[in-house]
């Protein structure tokens, strides 16, 4: 199994952690939780999203993955 990469292992906890915090800004805004499969695929384009701002950018992606929750507008 992959360590690194795109469906390795960091990057599959990645995607873990963005769905929780997704969930609880759902939860938080009151908003119904879409399904599994729609939060899933958000949770992937915003851990993309850090990678790539990572990349451009020097900075840590957990940071990056916080930070690109709290500015979803519902």
């Amino acid at each position: 199994m992959a360590i690194f990469g795109k469906k390795g292992f960091i990057w599959k906890q990645e995607v873990a952690f963005a769905k929780k915090l997704l969930v609880w800004q759902y939860e938080k805004s009151g908003t119904a939780l879409p399904d599994e499969a729609a939060i899933t695929a958000h949770a992937e384009k915003i851990v993309d999203d850090a990678h790539m701002i990572a990349k451009k950018s020097g900075n840590n992606v957990l940071e990056i993955l916080k930070n690109q929750v709290k500015e979803i507008k519902k």
